[in-house]
């Protein structure tokens, strides 16, 4: 193990079977945490565990087979949670899924399933997990968000929207939950290395040159790792965040900075 800031604390992870997920599970447990993660892909989320097992046996990581969508589902799984361990002390709304929509051929069903993992799907769990967390008077909540809450890309609608949508339910959050001693903060990553973003390469047509066009705007020259994002979102997890509440913390390798206006 090697660090200890997460020491014993109990934290749920959403979509914690691959990617930023996954990297996060892993950053948790080498800290110390007991964590538990859902994720509603059955198959790579038996998978991950079975990884995990191996490499944390004082502390593996549970797996939760969970839609975060389905709220009977998700109060069960956050039940199980404070049935082991009496309470919840971390919540990272990390799942997600991105959108490639026209404004005017989108249907409605299809905008109500965006909304309902990017954004409703955050509100969701931090209801299950707000009782536990007011009654110890602590807690952290981290949520990922992105940089296309503040810039984004043509041809991504409406995930710009939906994540925005994060940024302002952290803001309200941090205000009302800030009295229970509770802390919500935001992570907006920006380019990181997941199945996510090169599916976004693989649309823009060559998958180099898109890749390619990407680097060449980056300050820093290069786009970031899911370790990367995961090891800011510990920072917020842990104690050492302790008067850090209502932020959205870019980690995009300052590209945000370079196009703000």
């Amino acid at each position: 193990m090697n660090g200890s800031r997460l020491e014993n604390k109990v934290a749920l992870v959403t979509g914690g079977a691959q990617g930023i997920g996954r990297a996060i599970v892993e950053k948790f447990c080498d800290e110390g945490a007991y964590v538990t993660y859902l994720d509603r892909d059955r198959d790579r989320g038996h998978a991950t565990v079975q990884e995990l097992i191996a490499r944390f046996p004082a502390n593996a990581p549970r797996f939760v087979h969970c839609d975060i969508t389905v709220a009977d589902d998700l109060q069960q799984a956050v039940a199980s949670i404070l049935q082991a361990h009496e309470t919840i002390d971390v919540l990272v709304n990390n799942a997600g899924v991105t959108s490639y929509f026209d404004a005017a051929e989108m249907s409605e069903s299809q905008w109500d399933a965006v909304f309902a993992i990017d954004l409703k799907g955050v509100w969701l769990c931090t209801r299950y997990v707000l009782p536990a967390m007011r009654k110890a008077r602590s807690g952290s909540i981290v949520n990922v968000a992105s940089i296309h809450a503040r810039l984004t890309h043509p041809g991504m609608f409406p995930y710009a929207a939906a994540k925005s949508g994060v940024l302002g339910l952290t803001r309200s959050l941090a205000l009302d939950e800030g009295p229970y001693g509770i802390r919500v903060n935001a992570v907006s990553p920006g380019y990181t290395r997941t199945e996510l973003t090169e599916d976004f390469f693989r649309r823009q047509g060559d998958l180099g040159t898109a890749e390619r066009r990407v680097l060449e705007v980056h300050p820093l020259g290069r786009i970031g790792t899911p370790a990367e994002i995961a090891n800011v979102v510990a920072f917020l997890a842990s104690d050492e965040a302790s008067f850090v509440s209502g932020a959205d913390v870019a980690v995009d390798g300052a590209l945000g900075a370079k196009y703000a206006s």
